[in-house]
């Protein structure tokens, strides 16, 4: 049976920068968890960033471009995070290649794992276009990237793969 990536978070884990989580309440992602069919993975603790963790965002571009070496992901104090962010990102891949995953639910936002959005560098909460740097690797290397608020798709693909 396929299994999925699951952002730890959403899994109620107090991983996130600010210590807290964002726990996703679904009884069909529950079945799965009973299922054993769940990986749940947070790339920013697994890259070595503490919990709770200065606010990160990526700086002059996203996530595939952290990965290129064209941007960074930085404090807002301009502490270059990026390494950690890089080592979380591989993590998750090797972890997917590992339990043949395909598919990857993560949080949105998240300069790690945002799927469709993340922060544009500022610190103002201002969302633009783009990924993360796990979001982005995954995505590089095959793993349909979902985020939590589209968790019902993530679950039909899922469905359709298996």
């Amino acid at each position: 049976m396929n299994k999925i990536l699951l952002s730890a978070c959403l899994l109620g884990k107090p991983v996130r920068y600010d210590g807290k989580s964002k726990t996703l309440h679904n009884a069909t992602l529950d079945q799965l968890l009973s299922q054993d069919r769940v990986i749940s993975f947070c790339p920013e603790v697994a890259g070595g960033l503490p919990v709770p963790r200065a606010t990160a965002e990526i700086q002059a571009g996203d996530g595939a471009a952290v990965i290129a070496k064209q941007a960074s992901v930085k404090t807002q104090d301009g502490t270059n995070v990026s390494e950690y962010f890089l080592s979380g990102a591989q993590q998750a891949l090797a972890l997917c290649r590992q339990h043949e995953i395909t598919v990857a639910i993560l949080t949105e936002s998240s300069p790690s794992c945002g799927s469709g959005r993340i922060y544009d560098g500022s610190f103002r909460r201002n969302a633009i276009p783009g990924k993360g740097v796990t979001a982005a690797l995954l995505a590089q290397n095959g793993v349909r990237v979902f985020n939590q608020h589209q968790l019902e798709e993530a679950l039909k693909y899922l469905e359709i793969c298996s």
